[in-house]
């Protein structure tokens, strides 16, 4: 018998927070962001299921390619462009578009030679600090290019630091119209924030990030109220069963002391799996679809959980550490983390499994 764990994938879940997107920004394109391995979801599983959407955005160039080479026709988006001038050959090859950020990547499309024109987005440092031309520079960085025989029509850019926020961006957007209102060109702005939060920023091409896999970005509004579903699902079972006397520890460290006769559950999912070894006393999980919390420090190949408010639980029963019935917002939040972090933290050791 496998060890009692597994993702699972729930592939119409994909295609519903697609839906959401396209609802909230409906005279846009929709991007896909499908970097870091589709945000942990297992990139060939996210494309397939987000075959809606007008194109796909990543970070690998290898990544690009394999997806050229699968079959993928529609646009791709290479998000921080190419890090050496030999990606460009292939970039050029396979019909793919570039982030340009830095005069260092414009020298390497003049220099490339290449063999066919390139599609150049062109990003603006808004306020993220980050990557993009400062907003003085812009204009010039634009005509620059727009004389290259090398680029293939250009795209305005930006990516907002604070649409999560309460600041919002209506500093960032004021900066971004003041330097391209006067050049005709489509723009790409909204990540997931921005597009659940922000239509002024929808513009041309919209690029649907963390909402695709069914998470929120936001603090204060959790996923099922903005209309999304999870996608991946990580499950376990209890593998033994216990009581504490009054006074015993739980787990490396003995970080839980049981102040009264208490039963405990053993579930097999530790931080080898991806679970996060510092969630804390309290993190709610799920036992027989019933909330409870993780009592004691979570070690590399299990954990434990309180079952005090769940008598029937015995060996086998199923417990459900983030996903369906437990948003994985809030087990992040527990841990004092991002959702996007605990889902690209998923390991290669837990089977996984779609439906839908």
């Amino acid at each position: 018998m496998p060890r009692p764990i597994s993702a699972v994938f729930d592939l119409a879940a994909f295609r519903e927070n697609l839906a959401v997107a396209r609802a909230r920004a409906p005279h846009a394109r929709a991007w896909a962001v499908v970097k870091a391995n589709a945000y942990g979801h297992g990139l060939e599983r996210a494309v397939r299921a987000l075959e809606a959407a007008d194109g796909f955005a990543l970070l690998d160039l290898a990544d690009a390619v394999r997806l050229r080479e699968s079959g993928i026709t529609k646009p791709i988006l290479l998000l921080e462009g190419v890090f050496g001038a030999d990606d460009l050959h292939a970039v050029a090859e396979h019909g793919l578009t570039v982030v340009v950020h830095d005069h260092g990547q414009i020298a390497m499309l003049e220099g490339a030679g290449l063999p066919a024109r390139v599609p150049v987005y062109l990003k603006m440092n808004s306020g993220m600090n980050r990557l993009g031309f400062a907003p003085d520079e812009y204009r010039q960085v634009f005509e620059r290019l727009a004389r290259s025989p090398v680029v293939a029509g250009i795209t305005l850019m930006t990516h907002f630091a604070e649409a999560e926020s309460p600041r919002g961006v209506a500093d960032a957007l004021r900066r971004f119209e003041a330097v391209t209102a006067p050049i005709e060109a489509p723009r790409s702005l909204a990540n997931s924030a921005a597009i659940l939060r922000h239509p002024d920023t929808h513009a041309d091409w919209v690029r649907a990030g963390i909402m695709l896999y069914g998470c929120s970005p936001f603090a204060d509004a959790p996923a099922a109220a903005l209309g999304l579903k999870p996608v991946m699902t990580l499950r376990s079972e209890l593998i033994a069963v216990r009581t504490l006397a009054a006074g015993d520890r739980v787990g490396y460290g003995g970080i839980f002391v049981a102040d009264r006769r208490l039963p405990i559950g053993v579930v097999a999912c530790g931080y080898a799996d991806g679970y996060p070894r510092h969630a804390p006393n309290g993190t709610p999980v799920l036992v027989n679809g019933r909330r409870t919390r993780t009592i004691g420090r979570v070690s590399m190949d299990m954990l434990t959980v309180d079952l005090e408010g769940v008598p029937e639980a015995g060996v086998g029963s199923p417990v459900t550490l983030w996903g369906e019935g437990l948003s994985c917002d809030e087990v992040a939040a527990a841990a004092g983390t991002v959702s996007y972090e605990l889902v690209c933290g998923l390991t290669a050791r837990v089977p996984q499994v779609e439906r839908g």
